[in-house]
């Protein structure tokens, strides 16, 4: 009954911004203090969040960018761990590649839009390219960090018993560091929503920043305020959703 309690009092400390915001954005509108073209009301935002879905348009432009961010997270995500595992397992790969990825890893994914326009074009390729490599960095950084922190007994236990390269990764190595590839997962996966709607405000056509800079494009603020607030609800969730697992996975490694 308490625990209940409790979770139903977080739950409504957490509404409190958000409907003070709401608040404040209802009053400024409705104030005049800002053209009406320019600041919008709540309430045709909303009426607008339900007309483009029940259009189908929102759903279209949401399915292509969550499914740029799945499959370009996926293959970055997975790149970046083996490399981050192999970093800290082999002094070898470290002393050769360590400098070049510390390099590389200080290059903000917006700055290589030129460049990666000018390869691969604007298609599918190109976004997901872009989502990949934002997710690789992280990944990698924390799986090799997570590694390295193991205790050296781990190790010497397993070299009492032989173990073998993929199951040394798979039994010690991966379970061992957890917790941190989790949180480089979870920054990864957020860093790649933000870049990937930046992305497609510069060079696409499809997805929600797309909609959001021909909405700019029209002056229809209303449409653009839809798409940043749904843009910002699904980064919420996708975090939010992270940081539960990272939870599960502490409270399983301190039973």
């Amino acid at each position: 009954m308490a625990h209940s309690l409790r979770c139903t009092l977080t739950t409504l400390t957490w509404l409190v911004s958000p409907l003070a915001l709401l608040l404040l954005w209802t009053l400024v509108a409705q104030a005049g203090i800002f053209p009406r073209n320019l600041l919008v009301p709540p309430a045709q935002v909303l009426h607008t969040f339900e007309t483009l879905l029940a259009s189908g348009e929102l759903l279209e432009h949401l399915h292509n960018s969550l499914s740029r961010l799945g499959l370009g997270f996926a293959l970055g995500a997975l790149g970046g761990l083996v490399f981050g595992v192999l970093m800290a397992l082999s002094k070898t790969v470290e002393a050769y590649c360590a400098p070049l990825f510390h390099t590389l890893r200080q290059i903000p994914s917006i700055a290589l839009i030129p460049m990666f326009v000018l390869l691969l074009g604007i298609d599918e390729t190109f976004k997901i390219v872009i989502v990949a490599k934002t997710a690789f960095f992280p990944v990698a950084l924390a799986a090799s960090e997570g590694v390295k922190a193991i205790p050296r007994s781990y190790f010497e236990v397993a070299d009492v018993y032989r173990l073998r390269w993929p199951t040394l990764v798979r039994q010690i190595a991966l379970p061992a560091a957890a917790p941190p590839i989790i949180t480089g997962l979870r920054i990864g996966l957020t860093r790649c929503w933000v870049v990937l709607v930046a992305t497609e405000l510069l060079a696409a056509d499809s997805g929600l920043g797309q909609m959001i800079e021909m909405a700019r494009q029209m002056l229809r603020i209303d449409v653009v305020m839809v798409g940043i607030v749904v843009t910002g609800v699904i980064g919420f969730a996708l975090d939010f959703s992270f940081r539960r697992l990272e939870q599960r996975v502490l409270r399983w490694q301190t039973r």
